[in-house]
């Protein structure tokens, strides 16, 4: 659920795209959240590819939470036109800081809750396990994860006595 501090500052409506559907408060660390709908988040698959370029709009925001996550946002994608956008940002003092400080690998769960060695997570979501024939079901408590050293986005457990890979971006902290 939103905080009421951002759906006041951009009117209930994605930071990025504009979309006034599921949205949430996405964190982006070291900077401000944001509130993206799912699509944005990367939960969900944009219906063309043409999606990321409501990031060309969103580049000029003033707000530097919003200015730092498209910034950040662009280095992912692949295309030329994301490239040169990122590199001819102009970002404010605020978002150029959290832009020159080196990520710090933390895993975060879908809520942007700090995940660490050891923890509790539910899958939020039901998640078909490759090459294991079985899907790991909604509200599958995993104990005792493992943190992928080099990949923020991945943690490791154990369900149904297989160890898998799950996405950060599937699971809650308990």
């Amino acid at each position: 659920m939103p905080s009421s501090d951002l759906t006041d500052r951009i009117d209930g409506v994605c930071e990025f795209c504009g979309a006034s559907g599921d949205l949430e408060r996405t964190a982006q660390p070291p900077g401000e959240a944001v509130l993206l709908c799912s699509v944005c988040r990367g939960q969900s698959e944009p219906d063309s590819p043409a999606h990321w370029q409501c990031l060309q709009g969103a580049a000029w925001s003033t707000e530097p939470a919003v200015q730092f996550a498209v910034w950040r946002r662009l280095g992912a994608l692949e295309d030329l036109w994301a490239t040169e956008l990122r590199e001819t940002m102009i970002l404010s003092d605020e978002a150029r800081a959290w832009a020159d400080t080196p990520e710090a690998l933390v895993h975060r769960d879908a809520h942007g809750a700090r995940l660490e060695q050891g923890d509790t997570v539910v899958l939020i979501k039901d998640l078909p396990v490759k090459g294991a024939g079985f899907t790991a079901k909604r509200g599958t408590a995993v104990r005792g994860i493992s943190l992928v050293t080099d990949n923020a986005a991945q943690i490791e457990g154990r369900v149904e006595g297989q160890r898998i890979v799950i996405l950060t971006a599937f699971v809650k902290k308990k």
